[in-house]
C-alpha cells in the first residue's frame, strides 16, 4: 500500500461539488418550508372556518334580541307557509288604533339614525306613510345592533316591521298618518341597491320647491321626463303618480258604470284587422298569416256591426294604435280608447245628451271621492278645479269660427281647427260662458271620418262633433251613416280600398238603425282634467314615435 496521499481535486470540480451541495441542501430546506407553510396555511384556513361558525352564535348571545331584525333568506318567501298573521294597512293607522300591535309591510321611505339608541324608519305604503320609532331598550326587546340594523337599510328596501302604535306628542309634518309605531320587530324582505338612478325626493318637487330653492342660492336636481319615463318603475313611486294613475282608474269605472247603468253593453272587438279603421295611412301594418294587415286604429268598424247585430247600446274600454309621427305634448302612438256606440231614434244629440251625462257624472265623481288623490296631483302640479256646466254647452262649429275671428283670428270655414285655434276658443268659451267643458258640433264633412253622415240641409257639413276640456279636444262623435250605397262612396272618396272593409260594409246592407257614437282617450281626460302639461304623465308606459321600452 502506498503511503502516498491522493492526488488533490482541481478547483473546478470543487467548486461543481460544492455548488452540488448547496442546492441539495437549499432543497431540503424548501421542500421543509413549503411543508411548513402549508401546514400553518391549513391551520389558518380552519381557524377562519371555526371562526366563521362561531361568529353568529357569539353574536347572538351578544344580542339576546338578534331574532328580532335581520334579513329574511329567499327561501322563507317562496310561499312557504302560511302564518295567518293579521297584517294592517300602513293608511289605514290612526289614532283609534293607539295601543294596538300591528304587523305592517311597506318600502324604507326615508331613514333618519339619532344616536346610536335611537332611529327613526319612515314606512311608504301607496299613497300612505308612517314614522317608526326605534328606541334602544331590553324592555322593549330593541337592542343597539338592531337599530345599527335599521339604520343600515338602503332607501326602498321592502320591510317588515312589526310594533305598537302610539300618539306622538307633536303632529307629524313628514307623514300622512298622524301616529307611530313604536317597533319590537323589523326584517328585511328585499334590500334595494344603495344607489338608485332617480332619488324619489328628487322625483317628487313642485316648480314651486325649485324655484325656492333657487332664490336661496341651493341647487337641487331636476328628474327629466326622459330619465323618468327610463326608471318608472321608480317614478310611479312619487305622490302625484301615485293619485294620477288612481284617478284614471276612477274615470274609467265611471266610464263603464254610468254606460252600464243606460242599458250599454261592453264589448271587445279585434285589434288585428285587415285595412284602415279611420282611413288615412296612420296604421302599423303587419304580416297577419302571410296577409296583410294592421293595428286597429279604433274599434269603429266593429262597434257599428254590434249595432247591426242588434245589441242597441254598446261600448269598449281598449287600445287603440295610432302610427302618427307626432311628437307633441297630448299625442301617444298607442293610448286607452273608452267608445261608445248606439242607436238613434230622431237626432245625433241623442249621443250628445249621454256624454253630457256620462261627464258631469265623472267630473263630479272625482270632485268627491278622489280629494286626497287631486290634493297629492296639486301639491307636484297645481292646477285650477275644472270649471263645468251642470247643461253641457253645444256650441255651433260655425259659431265657434265666427268667435274666433271676432277674436282676430281668421279660420277656413271649412276646415279643422289646429290646436292654436282650439286653445284660443276655449279662453273664449270660458270667459263668455264660464265654462272648461263644452261641444263643438257640425264640423265640415271634409275634415271627418269616411262613415260620419253629412247634414241633411248642407251636405258639405256633418251630423258630427268634437268635446273640448280647457281648450283641448277630448272626444270625436257623430252619427254614422247606416246606408251601404253611401257608406261605399263615401270610403272611396277618402281613398280607402273598399274590398278591405268589404264586411263592415255588407253588414249594413242587412238591416242596419240609424246609429251614432263616440270615442275619447282616456290618458287625454285625465291629462287635462287635471291640466297636466303632458299625456305621457298619464300614460303609466307611454309609447309614443320614439319610445318603445319600458
Amino acid at each position: 500500500m502506498s503511503s502516498e496521499p491522493p492526488p488533490a481535486a482541481s478547483p473546478a470540480a470543487a467548486a461543481a461539488d460544492e455548488l452540488a451541495a448547496d442546492l441539495a441542501a437549499a432543497a431540503a430546506v424548501s421542500k421543509k418550508q413549503q411543508k411548513k407553510d402549508a401546514r400553518k396555511a391549513e391551520k389558518a384556513e380552519k381557524a377562519a372556518q371555526r371562526q366563521q361558525q362561531q361568529q353568529q352564535p357569539a353574536a347572538d348571545a351578544e344580542d339576546p334580541f338578534a331574532a328580532h331584525y335581520g334579513d329574511v333568506p329567499v327561501e322563507e318567501i317562496q310561499s312557504k307557509a302560511v302564518s295567518g298573521r293579521s297584517w294592517t294597512e300602513v293608511g289605514a293607522l290612526d289614532a283609534a288604533a293607539a295601543g294596538r300591535p300591528v304587523l305592517v309591510r311597506g318600502t324604507a321611505h326615508a331613514i333618519r339614525p339619532v344616536s346610536k339608541k335611537m332611529a327613526f324608519v319612515v314606512l311608504r305604503q301607496s299613497m300612505s306613510t308612517v314614522q317608526c320609532v326605534l328606541v334602544a331598550s331590553a324592555d322593549a326587546g330593541v337592542s343597539t345592533q338592531m337599530v345599527r340594523f335599521a339604520t343600515a337599510l338602503s332607501k326602498e328596501s321592502i320591510v317588515d316591521i312589526e310594533g305598537v302604535v302610539s300618539l306622538p306628542k307633536e303632529p307629524l309634518k313628514a307623514t300622512t298618518q298622524q301616529v307611530e309605531i313604536q317597533v319590537r320587530k323589523i326584517y328585511c324582505i328585499n334590500r334595494a341597491i344603495p344607489t338608485l338612478p332617480i332619488n324619489l325626493e328628487d322625483a317628487a318637487r313642485s316648480d314651486a320647491e325649485f324655484e325656492k330653492a333657487e332664490q336661496a342660492g341651493e341647487k337641487l336636481v331636476r328628474v327629466g321626463q326622459d330619465t323618468r319615463l327610463n326608471y318608472r318603475a321608480i317614478d310611479l313611486r312619487t305622490p302625484a303618480n301615485q293619485a294620477i294613475f288612481r284617478v284614471e282608474c276612477q274615470v274609467e269605472h265611471k266610464f263603464r258604470e254610468f254606460l252600464l247603468s243606460k242599458d250599454f253593453v261592453g264589448i271587445h272587438t279585434p285589434k288585428l284587422i285587415a285595412g284602415s279603421s279611420e282611413g288615412g295611412a296612420a296604421v302599423f301594418k303587419l304580416t297577419y298569416n302571410g296577409q296583410p294587415a294592421c293595428l286597429a286604429q279604433s274599434p269603429q268598424l266593429y262597434k257599428q256591426m254590434a249595432i247591426c247585430g242588434g245589441y242597441g247600446r254598446v261600448f269598449e274600454v281598449g287600445p287603440v294604435f295610432r302610427a302618427e309621427n307626432s311628437n307633441t305634448h297630448r299625442h301617444l302612438c298607442e293610448f286607452t280608447g273608452l267608445d261608445a256606440e248606439m242607436e238613434i231614434k230622431e237626432h245625433y244629440f241623442e249621443v250628445c245628451d249621454i256624454i253630457d251625462g256620462l261627464f258631469v257624472s265623472i267630473f263630479k265623481h272625482l270632485t268627491e271621492n278622489c280629494k286626497k288623490e287631486l290634493e297629492a296631483i296639486n301639491r307636484q302640479y297645481p292646477f285650477e278645479p275644472l270649471k263645468y256646466l251642470e247643461k253641457t254647452l253645444k256650441l255651433p262649429y260655425e259659431e265657434g269660427i265666427q268667435m274666433l275671428k271676432e277674436a282676430g283670428t281668421e279660420i277656413e270655414p271649412m276646415g279643422d281647427l289646429n290646436t292654436e285655434a282650439e286653445k284660443k276658443l276655449g279662453r273664449l268659451v270660458r270667459e263668455k260662458y264660464d265654462t272648461d267643458f263644452f261641444i263643438l258640433y257640425r264640423y265640415p264633412l271634409a275634415v271627418r271620418p269616411f262613415y260620419t253622415m253629412p247634414c241633411y240641409d248642407n251636405p258639405a257639413y256633418s251630423n258630427s262633433f268634437d268635446v273640448f276640456i280647457r281648450g283641448e279636444e277630448i272626444i270625436s262623435g257623430a252619427q254614422r251613416i247606416h246606408t251601404p250605397e253611401l257608406l261605399a262612396k263615401r270610403a272611396s272618396e277618402c281613398g280607402i280600398d273598399v274590398s278591405t272593409i268589404s264586411a263592415y260594409i255588407e253588414s249594413f246592407s242587412y238591416g242596419a238603425p240609424p246609429h251614432g257614437g263616440f270615442g275619447v282617450g282616456l290618458e287625454r281626460v285625465v291629462m287635462l282634467f287635471c291640466a297636466l302639461n303632458n299625456i305621457r304623465k298619464t300614460s303609466l308606459f307611454p309609447r309614443d314615435p320614439n319610445r318603445l321600452v319600458p
